[in-house]
C-alpha cells in the first residue's frame, strides 16, 4: 500500500528552524542544530553543512514549501542560495526557551573570555580575569543578542566598560624598519597612530619599536607597504603587550 504525499511536501527530523518575516509573509528554513551559531559566528563556511536541505518553507514543522512567486516577490530573487543566506543573517533561530538560555549564558560566557583575552587594566597592564569580566558585564546590564557574533559583541562591550572601569585592548608590540628617503614623511604619518614609541635608531634605515591598538595594525601595515613600494618592513614582536598576573579589584 502506498501512502500519496503531496509534492510540496518535506518532511525532516531533528531540525532546528531558522524564522524571517518578509513582504508580510512568513518563511523558515531547516538547519542542523549548533551549526546556525557556527555560521553566525563564521567558525563555519559551508552552507551545506548548516543547512538540511536548501528548500525555503511557509512551515518547517509541516513540511510546506514556499511558492516560487512569493520568494521572488519578497526576497528579489528565486536564488534559494542566496535567500538562505539572508534568513540565516536575520532570522531568528526557533529554540526551546530552556535551550535559549542556555544559549545565551554559554554566548555570555564566551564574549566574557574573548574580552579577557584582548583587554587589560591600562594603569597596570595586567589582564582582567573571565570572572571579574562576567561581573562587570551583569553590573552594567549587558544583554547578549542571540544573532550577533561573539566577537562582535564583545568589541561592543569593550566599549561600554570603558564608561564604568579601567579597561582597553591590549597594545601589540610592532618594530617598523623604514627606507631613509621616506622615514622622516611616513613617520610623520604615523604619528596619530602610534601609541608609544619604545625606541628609535636611525642610521642607514629608521628602526622603531612602538605599541600599537590592535584596530589600527592593518593601517600601519598598508601604509607602509603603499609609502615605501615593499622595501620597509613591518614585524609583530609580541600580539598582547601585558604585565603578569590577573587584574584584581
Amino acid at each position: 500500500m502506498s501512502i500519496f504525499t503531496p509534492t510540496n511536501q518535506i518532511r525532516l527530523t531533528n531540525v532546528a528552524v531558522v524564522r524571517m518575516k518578509k513582504g508580510g509573509k512568513r518563511f523558515e528554513i531547516a538547519c542542523y542544530k549548533n551549526k546556525v551559531m557556527n555560521w553566525r559566528a563564521g567558525a563555519e563556511k559551508d552552507l551545506d553543512e548548516v543547512l538540511q536541505t536548501s528548500s525555503v518553507f511557509v512551515n518547517v514543522s509541516k513540511g510546506q514549501v514556499a511558492k516560487k512567486d512569493d520568494l521572488t516577490k519578497c526576497f528579489g530573487t528565486d536564488d534559494l542560495t542566496e535567500i538562505c543566506k539572508q534568513i540565516l543573517a536575520k532570522g531568528e533561530l526557533q529554540v526551546s526557551d530552556k535551550e535559549r538560555q542556555s544559549q545565551l549564558e554559554t554566548m555570555f560566557r564566551d564574549i566574557a573570555t574573548i574580552v579577557a583575552e584582548k583587554c587589560v587594566n591600562p594603569e597596570t597592564k595586567r589582564p582582567y580575569t573571565v570572572n571579574l569580566i562576567e561581573q562587570a558585564m551583569k553590573d552594567i546590564h549587558y544583554s547578549v543578542k542571540a544573532n550577533k557574533s561573539t566577537k562582535q559583541q564583545a568589541l561592543e562591550v569593550i566599549r561600554q566598560l570603558k564608561e564604568s572601569m579601567e579597561i582597553q585592548r591590549a597594545h601589540m608590540r610592532l618594530r617598523l624598519v623604514l627606507p631613509a628617503k621616506e622615514a622622516k614623511r611616513l613617520k610623520e604619518k604615523l604619528k596619530t597612530l602610534l601609541q608609544v614609541v619604545e625606541s628609535e635608531d636611525f642610521d642607514e634605515e629608521l628602526e622603531m619599536v612602538c605599541l600599537v591598538d590592535p584596530g589600527c595594525f592593518r593601517e600601519i601595515d598598508e601604509l607602509i607597504r603603499c609609502e615605501t613600494k615593499g622595501r620597509g618592513t613591518l614585524e609583530v614582536l609580541s600580539l598582547k603587550d601585558v604585565e603578569e598576573g590577573d587584574e584584581k579589584f
